[in-house]
Formats: structure tokens, C-alpha cells, sequence
């Protein structure tokens, strides 16, 4: 792709103050023009989905989805940048939660298997069950499949052959906590942590599409903590604040993460820390003390194995669950990263060009490689080193050197600032003689001339210094 060149008096800044200075400007800038989010899906909500539809945030499907397709879980929903954008959230919460942290092991748990000890009532579960299994049904006078395949007239045979779908990652964690605790010499408190696909049933209000199924997916984090009765309201409490700063810790607008407390069914104490979207609160992560039951339930025969040792006494730990629905908090930030900025090179009133600025650990794209003026076989030969040098380090590039169609600087910018890329490169006949390449800021705008040897370090200062503020 040719574009025109257009860059400032060339800087000598070096890639640790200029790393700074950016991050410090994604810290202290504002929101100067946020969209207008008042009461529906509509307005602002809207002109954020056209920008994740275009941009690959989230998949259209066969037509327009309204939001709480996304919301809801209705699958599929994410294209591929959000699909990085996703994976990028989940991996901090995996630092934050477990990687970094004494005590805290990772597990895993099957996406459906056989009901067992702790499973979630019948009445309550989500069944895998064989297609001969319906059509052998009770016919004629009898009831009908349906009935008879349902919660209350559950068949024998159902109960045999049906696999019970994951509806909660807790469960499995449950299962491993006595194989676990002999990792940690049998001392409390320690966690379990993981991640995976549950299934839910989507209430009927929530109906994505006639044609669509009534089970919904999310993509769940999860960590399991084992404390003693004696200490388990404190231990809700400190995560309680750590999760509701590491939510806002990615976020523009912090204010719209909240938490708020609640009881269920049973009378055990929990929080939920929620997003407060344009048509109201949605929950994306819930804390919970579910107390020794569901640990008992799980471990009927010999409670010995489940004593725990709280300094000298052998106690049965209390259970708590952080569980977040990463898939809700991934649009959340969406949300929370759509900027409406003015445009000063555009001639029309009220110009405005449309900005992701989500955070520079989540960015699905840390840098953009495009080609100026030059001899284009060459500058390609440029970028594929430097877009396999950035990639070794683990630094994420959009290739767009390979793009054949000719579009202005600007409206090169415009689709990088929506797609969220950090900085765009550009590389011209200037870097075949000197080394030196144009690097374009989302967030600033600016534009700061660097050699091609410098960038590496540049970018990876970068992130790490967003990452540790």
C-alpha cells in the first residue's frame, strides 16, 4: 500500500522517556468526547456496535444482533479482535489471580461429564442426552417426550445415559480440594484456579432468535479459596477489593465498575461487582461464601480428609468462589474504551473520528506496520523482518504492508484508532537510508521519528510501565 508521508521535525526522544510520557498521557487523559449512552440499546450503544461489527470486534451473524445477544451469551459472538481482546483479559486475570500468587493452584474440569456429589439439583441441571433417547419416549396416551424427558418426570433411562453439562467451574474445583490440600501440607487458606466454557439456559425475554438455541455459553474465570470459618468473612472482603480494583485498573471511566452486596436463597453473604452499560448494571464477576455444604456434599463418606489445618486446629474450611464471565467483562471495556474525538484536519463542523482506547494490555494490536513513499518490494522486505522480530517478542502486529489498496494517511489512522492499535510504523524510503521510522500514537496523535533498532524496546517499555502503574 502507498500512502503519503506526513510527519513532524524529526525528535530525538529515547524509548524509555518517550514510553513514559505516552503512558503517562493514557493515565491523565480524559474522556473529551464519550458517546451518548442515555437509556437504550440505541444511540451511543448502537454506534458502538457498528464499530465492533466493522472492526471484527463481534460477529453480525446472518443479521444485525442486538446487544443482548452478546449479553446473554447467544453464540457466536466475538470476531477475531475480540476473540485477542478476550484472550489479553484473560491472561491478566490469570497474573492477578494465580500465576504471581502463593497458594493458588491451577486445575481443570470437563465441559460435561456424569452427575455426581455436589451436581446441581435435576431440576436445575443442563443434560447431554443421546438423540435415540427422545424417540424412544412414551407415545400415544402417555406423556408426551417432552414431559417425559423433563425435570419432574425424569425417566430412569434419562438418568443412566444423560451427561451433565458444566454450568459453574466450582464444581470441579470442589473435586480436587482433597488431592490439593496435600500440596499445601494440609495448611489453609489455598486456592484453585481456572478457566473454561459453562452453559445456562437463556430466559425466554432473552431470546436472541426463534431459530437459535435456548442454552448460552460464557467464558468463565474462576478461583475457588479454602479459608477457615474464622477467617472466611475476611477473606471475602479482601478479594472482594482486589477484584473491584483490578476491574477498574484497565478501565477510562473506573466510576462505572461497582459493587453491590447481596444474600441468596440459603442466606450466604456475597458481592457483585457489575458494569454499568448504557441500559443499566450487568453483573461480571460475583464473590460468594458458600460456606462448608456444598463441601460436605461433595465428601459424604470420610469428612476426615476434608480437615484443614488453621494454625493448630484441624478445621472444615469455608468455601469461597470468585467467578467472572469474561465474555461480559470483555464488552464491558468496549464500552468503556469508545472515544469520540475531534478531528482539527478535517475541514467539516463537528467532525469527529471514532477511538478504542482500550488499555494498552488489553489492545488486541500493539503496533501496525505500513509502507510510505519508496520502492515498495523493499520496504515490504522491511516490515516482514520487523513484523517477525516484534512477533518473536511477543508483541502483536497487524501486517498492513500487505494491504494493495490505496487509502490516505488519515483514513489509515481512522481504521487503526477504531481497531484500537497502539502505534502505527510507518516505514519509507527515509528508513532504507537512515534507519529511521514515522511512529504515529493512538492516544496522543503524535507522531515521533525512531530508529527501527529502538522499537523493540520501546514497545515492550511501554506495555510493561501500563502494566505496573
Amino acid at each position: 500500500m502507498q500512502a503519503r508521508l506526513e510527519c513532524n521535525v524529526p525528535t530525538a526522544v529515547k524509548p524509555c522517556e518517550l514510553a513514559c510520557r505516552l503512558t503517562m498521557s493514557f493515565r491523565d487523559m480524559g474522556r473529551p468526547r464519550p458517546y451518548a449512552a442515555d437509556g437504550g440499546e440505541g444511540s451511543g450503544g448502537e454506534e458502538l456496535l457498528e464499530v465492533c461489527r466493522r472492526r471484527h470486534f463481534v460477529r453480525g451473524g446472518a443479521g444485525p444482533r442486538p446487544w443482548r445477544a452478546y449479553l446473554c451469551g447467544c453464540p457466536p459472538a466475538f470476531g477475531p479482535l475480540g476473540v485477542a481482546l478476550r484472550a489479553n483479559l484473560a491472561a491478566q486475570w490469570w497474573e492477578a489471580v494465580a500465576a504471581f500468587r502463593e497458594q493458588v493452584f491451577a486445575v481443570d474440569a470437563p465441559l460435561h461429564g456424569p452427575a455426581g456429589p455436589g451436581a446441581p439439583p435435576a431440576a436445575q441441571a443442563l443434560r447431554l442426552v443421546p438423540a435415540e433417547v427422545p424417540r424412544r419416549a412414551p407415545r400415544g396416551g402417555e406423556p408426551r417426550a417432552e414431559e417425559a424427558l423433563g425435570a419432574h418426570g425424569l425417566s430412569q433411562e434419562l438418568k443412566t445415559v444423560a451427561a451433565k453439562m458444566n454450568t459453574r467451574l466450582c464444581t470441579g474445583a470442589l473435586a480436587q480440594y482433597d488431592s490439593c490440600l496435600e500440596l499445601v501440607n494440609k495448611r489453609l487458606p489455598y486456592g484453585l484456579a481456572q478457566m473454561g466454557v459453562c452453559f445456562h439456559s437463556i430466559p425466554e425475554r432473552e431470546q436472541c432468535s426463534e431459530n437459535l438455541s435456548r442454552i448460552g455459553e460464557r467464558t468463565t474465570s474462576s478461583l475457588v479459596w479454602f479459608s477457615s470459618p474464622r477467617t472466611a468473612g475476611q477473606w471475602l472482603d479482601y478479594w472482594l477489593r482486589q477484584r473491584l480494583q483490578w476491574w477498574r485498573k484497565f478501565a477510562i471511566g473506573p466510576s462505572n465498575f461497582s459493587s453491590s452486596d447481596f444474600q441468596d436463597e440459603e442466606g450466604r453473604k456475597g458481592f457483585n461487582l457489575c458494569y454499568g452499560f448504557p441500559w443499566g448494571k450487568e453483573t461480571i464477576e460475583t464473590l460468594i461464601n458458600l460456606g462448608d455444604t456444598e463441601l460436605l456434599q461433595m465428601y459424604p463418606e470420610d469428612r476426615s480428609k476434608l480437615l484443614g489445618r488453621d494454625g493448630r486446629k484441624n478445621v472444615i474450611p469455608h468455601v469461597l468462589s470468585v467467578s467472572g464471565n469474561l465474555d461480559r467483562g470483555t464488552l464491558a471495556y468496549l464500552f468503556d474504551s469508545l472515544q469520540l474525538v475531534e478531528n482539527p484536519l478535517m475541514k467539516k463542523k463537528n467532525s469527529q473520528r471514532k477511538v478504542l482506547k482500550l488499555h494498552p494490555c488489553l489492545a488486541p494490536i500493539k503496533v501496525a506496520l505500513d509502507v510510505g513513499k519508496g520502492p515498495t518490494p523493499e520496504l515490504r522486505q522491511v516490515c516482514q523482518g520487523l513484523f517477525n522480530e516484534l512477533s518473536e517478542n511477543r508483541i502483536s502486529v497487524w501486517p498492513g504492508y500487505l494491504e494493495t489498496m490505496q487509502i490516505s494517511l488519515e483514513q489509515l489512522y481512522a481504521k487503526y484508532d477504531e481497531m484500537s492499535v497502539l502505534f502505527t510504523v510507518l516505514i519509507t524510503d527515509v528508513t532504507l537510508e537512515s534507519g529511521v521510522v514515522q511512529l504515529r500514537s493512538r492516544d496522543t496523535t503524535m507522531k515521533e521519528m525512531m530508529h527501527i533498532s529502538r522499537l523493540k524496546d520501546f514497545l515492550t517499555k511501554y506495555v510493561t510501565s501500563a502494566k505496573n502503574r
